[in-house]
């Protein structure tokens, strides 16, 4: 069969884009898992991840995200702000709800986070600092800047679902360089005691008032240029721990560029929402022809690529690195 598929990255966070929302395509969940393995494979096309959007009873779009190893999220930041642009050019719509696994979640379309780059706000909830939700196993119900000395013996953590599991932490430049966050992503991501499902596991520094970089070990992919989830999650905690204010725009720098995040809390109802705000950049049109039985032999029939969003972007990304140079 043919499938057509548009890549497409959010911070250097990128996925592939299959369209079940207005094509006639489906597929078993074994499918979707073996075509996120074959597809994602970075010795042929590449990607973080497969996003499918499909039609929702409820809600103007959905999506279902598969990490490169063929396992489910519950969410992505980044993906969902790939997603939003994507509805938003088919169904010509700014301000949209899209079905995640664990909510529906507005997205829009807003101001452009560099002149000329495509960019999106989206809702990032729901948000839980209780460790059932994760989940992780110690003796306590939540985890914030606290010392979890069963994994390191001096940092201070913060565990919270957005919902995603994430574990974060605030580290000085030394703990940045080092492999420290290799190491302990790795041990938690295998079979261990304290996250049984594994963990998201990101590396927050302060770079000066209002902006932090992330870097984060994704669960079932790796180090990633960024990630949403993540970059939103450490922005509640900065909030938390008084680096940052609520209500207020915190610039999000990762090896992948920036974004922006706001961070609410809703007092009536004692729960907390994040904004992410970044771009969605297309980077090229594929269309591929493979046997669903055997996804791994699929051909590239033709390729588009989209030469002058991607160059844009990596004016952004220049400046990024030329800003994080100076500051980490």
């Amino acid at each position: 069969m043919i499938i057509e598929g548009l890549k497409s990255h959010g911070s250097g966070n990128d996925f592939l884009i299959i369209d079940e929302l207005t094509t006639a395509l489906t597929f078993t969940e074994e499918q979707r898992k073996n075509l996120a393995k074959a597809l994602c494979n970075r010795e042929r096309l590449g990607a973080d991840g497969i996003l499918f959007v499909m039609k929702s009873e409820h809600a103007d779009a959905r999506m279902r995200v598969f990490n490169a190893d063929g396992s489910e999220a519950s969410m992505c930041g980044n993906g969902l702000r790939c997603v939003a642009r994507y509805a938003n050019d088919v169904l010509g719509l700014d301000k949209m709800i899209v079905e995640t696994m664990k909510a529906n979640l507005l997205v829009e379309k807003t101001e452009d986070i560099y002149n000329g780059i495509p960019t999106f706000k989206v809702e990032i909830s729901p948000v839980s600092f209780n460790l059932k939700d994760l989940p992780l196993i110690i003796e306590k119900e939540q985890l914030q800047n606290e010392p979890l000395p069963e994994l390191h013996d001096t940092l201070l953590f913060s565990a919270l679902a957005v919902p995603n599991p994430h574990l974060i932490t605030l580290v000085d430049s030394e703990v940045l360089q080092s492999d420290l966050q290799a190491d302990l992503s790795t041990k938690v991501n295998q079979p261990n005691e304290l996250f049984p499902d594994g963990v998201n596991v990101s590396f927050v520094k302060e770079l000066e008032p209002g902006s932090i970089y992330v870097r984060t070990f994704e669960r079932g992919v790796g180090f990633t240029n960024a990630c949403g989830t993540a970059m939103s999650a450490s922005s509640l905690v900065t909030c938390s721990v008084g680096l940052n204010a609520l209500e207020s725009e915190i610039s999000v720098y990762n090896n992948g560029g920036k974004v922006k995040c706001v961070v609410h809390y809703d007092d009536e109802g004692q729960k907390y929402s994040i904004d992410l705000i970044g771009n969605a950049t297309y980077e090229f049109k594929v269309s591929i022809d493979l046997d669903l039985d055997q996804p791994e032999k699929f051909e590239i029939l033709e390729k588009q690529d989209f030469e002058a969003e991607t160059s844009l972007y990596a004016k952004l990304q220049d400046e990024v690195q030329s800003y994080l140079k100076t500051t980490l």
